[in-house]
């Protein structure tokens, strides 16, 4: 231990991170920040050879920022495994997603286990960061790196670390935003413990990777159930002819002892539709029940059907039928300001317009072309006149919305974003979520 201690504190450890995504990047940027060596292990070739080029192909990563690292050859990427046999630290930031039954899909950390385990050597740190259910790192990673018979906290050291990213925050970055860390034993989160604090501003330190584990999924569990209640009261309001934005608008107003939550057309993204349902699957193989995170999921997954609902009688309302309907989906990106269109609700909006029989196109100013979920196709210029559309569905309210030209001239539009409240329209043509 005081070996690899002493190289970790002269920046003189190697480092490799086992994925170079959303994650993966912005840590690996801040590790040769750091003032330490860095190789990304990546499977996907144009990563590899856009970060080897000195390009950033994150969103959150300027090339500005990267290239000089990549310069002074303090970061650099390959998708070859041998460079874990002389790897210091090892960090796993693989996707962790569901299958097609909605379980646990964790053949990525399992494969990335797998292959540190064949390079494997004494005095070796490995830190998990993928989002899983609470008993991974104990259960999957622990028993992996001691089957060789190496020593938990003596020979070999492991830690689970939820990542904490949340794209398109210009505020809050991978180095300043505190850092929750469980250590497999005392001595693995002391060693883990003098990594980071080398990388991030503030760490907090938990009693075992379990509950680092667990803290993960209580972040994102709170930001599904309350965003689930939030979508709730919009359907309620509706029907009750009340502005649902208007009421949470207001109740914000209270200084104390209230959180607000927008609604939405649903859930997207790689982290809020999927982590619940770990702990969920967690629970149910412990013969329990999660009831908040099953309810809230079933609230949120419901919510493209109730925006076609919208949709189908706005267009009704201007005795129109959605079949032969020509219908523009505005953004289909699970966020506003950024590319990623993972999970993102717009899909099974447009499928459920299409299978009604509407002509769907899309427009997206960062996402030209998707391919998910058998749609394939390609965004339209933002140019577009809005008008040859019998609707326009706002779905992602990006800044690059042309707002006062959409209002001025669409002829029927469904704002699931309320991203129009602040614009001069005639509001007879538009419909709120």
């Amino acid at each position: 231990m005081d070996s690899l201690l002493s190289k970790i504190e002269a920046k003189t450890a190697r480092v490799v991170v086992i994925g170079l995504g959303y994650v993966g990047l912005p840590l690996a940027l801040e590790i040769a920040r750091a003032g330490f060596r860095c190789t990304g292990l990546e499977l996907d070739a144009e990563r590899v050879r856009g970060l080897n080029a000195g390009q950033s192909y994150i969103p959150d990563v300027a090339t500005s920022d990267l290239a000089p690292f990549v310069q002074e050859q303090r970061l650099h990427a390959t998708a070859d495994p041998g460079v874990l046999a002389d790897a210091d630290v090892v960090i796993v930031c693989v996707p962790t997603p569901l299958n097609k039954t909605r379980d646990p899909d964790m053949r990525f950390i399992v494969a990335a286990a797998d292959e540190i385990a064949s390079y494997q050597h004494d005095d070796m740190l490995v830190i998990l960061e993928s989002t899983t259910y609470p008993g991974t790192t104990s259960e999957v990673l622990v028993p992996k790196l001691t089957a060789s018979g190496r020593v938990l906290g003596r020979s070999i050291f492991v830690a689970f670390s939820p990542e904490r990213v949340d794209p398109g925050n210009d505020r809050y970055k991978t180095r300043n935003t505190p850092k929750v860390l469980g250590g497999a034993t005392a001595e693995c989160l002391r060693v883990a413990s003098s990594l980071y604090s080398q990388l991030i501003d503030e760490l907090v330190p938990v009693s075992s990777t379990e509950t680092a584990e667990m803290v993960k999924l209580l972040e994102n569990t709170f930001r599904a159930v309350n965003i689930g209640l939030a979508n709730e009261m919009a359907i309620m309001s509706r029907k009750l002819g009340v502005d649902p934005f208007e009421v949470i608008r207001a109740a914000a107003t209270k200084p104390f002892g209230f959180m607000p939550f927008l609604p939405g057309p649903g859930l997207g993204g790689h982290c809020i539709p999927i982590d619940p349902l770990y702990l969920s699957w967690k629970l149910r193989a412990l013969h329990g029940e999660a009831r908040f995170i099953e309810l809230a999921d079933a609230v949120n997954s419901g919510m493209p059907a109730y925006v076609v609902e919208r949709t189908s009688a706005a267009l009704n309302d201007q005795r129109k039928p959605v079949r032969g309907s020509e219908i523009l989906i505005y953004g289909v990106a699970y966020k506003r300001n950024v590319n990623d269109y993972r999970e993102s609700p717009a899909f099974a909006i447009i499928d459920r317009l299409e299978k009604l029989g509407a002509r769907v196109a899309y427009m997206d100013p960062l996402i030209a072309e998707v391919d998910s979920a058998g749609i394939k196709r390609q965004s339209l210029e933002l140019s577009t006149d809005f008008a040859q559309f019998d609707a326009v569905v706002i779905v992602t309210d990006h800044d690059a919305l042309d707002r006062t030209r959409l209002a001025r001239q669409a002829r029927l539009i469904v704002d699931t974003r309320d991203a129009l409240r602040d614009i001069p329209v005639d509001r007879a043509k538009v419909y709120g979520l």
